[in-house]
């Protein structure tokens, strides 16, 4: 692992000119209401380049006429505080986890930091400026950017965002055995969903044999927060309440997920609530599975997310035509209206965006679906594939989704 972290900072500071900072934040937990905070996760860049999931840190690579120097700034506190709220790393725990030698306490980082840009003639200042939307609040990389550019206005700040997820769109073989783990974890949850489903159960009521499983079984936290939609509910691509009650003769729709050392699984799966599909939600259930294996057959190297979308748009339109929803293709958008996946990792929407050319070593999703609310019937069905050499990989082949395998285990 540290030889693989190594790679990556190596890499990333031959992307930078020389005489330049890099620097990048762990992060911190905002504030929830009054005292409390919510859960801490780590900056996934942080946490790519160090293998720290701690608050208050800071990873800082010095490019300086030629040669690299990196330095980890943690967060150092007094034994009484450490008895209120947990011990913290030690300078030696943190150089073991990430392989930087170089440890200093995060309260020195503006100190060293103004020296440096003081004594030595360095002209850039490069920060992951990560952001979701225009309208999104600044981050901690952008408060500590405009801050150290006010303090010394000759620095060009630069982005090395882009740098970073261009590294994280290939998975390592540790990546991928992480993400495989989340998979199986998440098999095991579904599994316990169709094993204690029955009609009269609210929607949270059934989601929580799925969270104890996954709790049982040492995940921390899930991807992301889980749709539970019965009925009429699945046809709301993001329904969030998981409040209703599931009547006899609904499906209900999981997308769900879990984190195994922060990297994500992201599964959608439909079954019938009473363990048997009717005739027409056989018919539509099928159409829709038929159509996602083909697309997953179609994965390969070299082919555009846009050519696989454009793939998926054609075969869900022939599914609807199949099952009498539409008469010309372009109708397909009724009951159909969303792209067949995303790229997988430390994000359940990984970094990537929607567009780019496979390559060996990405994870995506997909995860065709038809909705039709005119018949309370919403079917996704989702899965994890890894891009190889010769083709893909179904990671989560293993968790079953065909109308027979479904109602057979149910039955039991």
């Amino acid at each position: 692992m540290l030889e693989t972290l190594k790679f990556r900072r190596q890499k990333l500071g031959g992307n930078i000119k020389d005489n330049s900072l890099l620097i990048i934040f762990s992060g911190e937990a905002p504030v929830r209401s009054g005292d409390q905070f919510y859960d801490y996760t780590p900056h996934r860049n942080f946490y790519y380049l160090t293998n720290l999931d701690q608050p208050k840190m800071a990873y800082v690579l010095r490019k300086y006429n030629g040669v690299m120097e990196e330095y980890l700034f943690i967060e150092q506190v007094t034994e009484l505080e450490e008895k209120w709220t947990g011990k913290r790393l030690s300078k030696e725990e943190a150089t073991k986890k990430s392989g930087i030698k170089n440890v200093l306490p995060i309260d020195e980082l503006r100190t060293v930091l103004g020296r440096w840009l003081l004594n030595d003639n360095f002209e850039n200042a490069y920060f992951d400026f990560e952001r979701g939307s225009y309208q999104h609040a600044d981050t901690v990389q952008v408060l500590f950017a405009k801050e150290l550019k006010r303090q010394y206005p000759f620095l060009h700040v630069q982005n090395i965002y882009h740098d970073i997820t261009a590294l994280r769109l290939i998975k390592s073989e540790d990546e991928i055995t992480n993400m495989r783990t989340a998979i199986e974890k998440t098999r095991l949850g579904i599994e316990a969903l169709m094993r204690n489903s029955k009609p009269g159960m609210y929607e949270y009521q059934l989601e929580a044999h799925y969270d104890f499983v996954i709790k049982t079984e040492g995940v921390k936290h899930t991807s992301f927060h889980t749709i539970a939609a019965a009925g009429a509910n699945a046809t709301v691509l993001h329904y969030d309440k998981s409040t209703s009650l599931c009547q006899d003769g609904d499906l209900i729709l999981f997308d769900l997920g879990c984190e195994w050392n922060y990297y994500c699984s992201d599964i959608s799966r439909t079954f019938p609530i009473n363990g048997k599909f009717s005739d027409r939600q056989r018919e539509v259930y099928e159409a829709v599975l038929e159509a996602q294996m083909e697309i997953i057959n179609n994965v390969r190297p070299g082919l555009s997310m846009q050519d696989l979308n454009e793939f998926a748009r054609k075969r869900l339109a022939e599914a609807c035509q199949k099952v009498g929803l539409i008469e010309k293709e372009e109708d397909v958008e009724k009951y159909y209206y969303h792209k067949i996946g995303h790229y997988l990792g430390l994000d359940t929407h990984d970094v990537g965006g929607r567009g780019g050319i496979l390559q060996p070593g990405m994870v995506i999703t997909i995860e065709p679906g038809l909705y039709i609310a005119e018949e309370g019937i919403g079917i996704r069905i989702e899965d994890d594939i890894l891009v190889t050499k010769d083709g893909h990989e179904n990671l989560s082949k293993d968790i079953i989704k065909s109308v027979d395998d479904i109602e057979n285990f149910m039955k039991k």
